[in-house]
């Protein structure tokens, strides 16, 4: 077979690179957006701080919601149940009462002047 090349002699024909058009290194560029400068990333304590300082009844929701879940586990596992009927009630309470303060929260930072 001294008519046909080798296979390692011929090379693949590689077609020229298609255009890419934009560098995905850099973040695209949309025609009208002006990115602003970000400032810091806050650590999980500042930015905690920061939200609780903003609305403060949600933690606080919260942490009834918490504290009556456990009480009221705690009473059925004692076999007290009307005692955990209530604290559960009272958990469903705290719960909407977290629910109410993250919709009054939202609307508070909505309705806030951009600084």
């Amino acid at each position: 077979m001294a008519g046909t090349p080798a296979a390692s002699e011929q090379a693949p024909k590689s077609s020229p690179p298609a255009f890419v058009p934009f560098d995905f290194s850099e973040p695209p560029l949309i025609e009208g957006f002006i990115p602003t400068p970000r400032a810091k990333d806050d650590t999980f304590k500042e930015k905690f701080i920061r939200k609780t300082k903003e609305n403060p009844f949600v933690p606080i929701g919260c942490l009834g919601t918490a504290g009556m879940l456990m009480y009221g586990l705690r009473a059925f596992h004692q076999g007290k149940t009307r005692n955990s009927q209530l604290l559960m009630r009272g958990r469903i309470f705290a719960q909407g009462f977290t629910v109410f303060a993250i919709i009054i929260g939202v609307f508070t930072t909505a309705l806030k002047p951009k600084q």
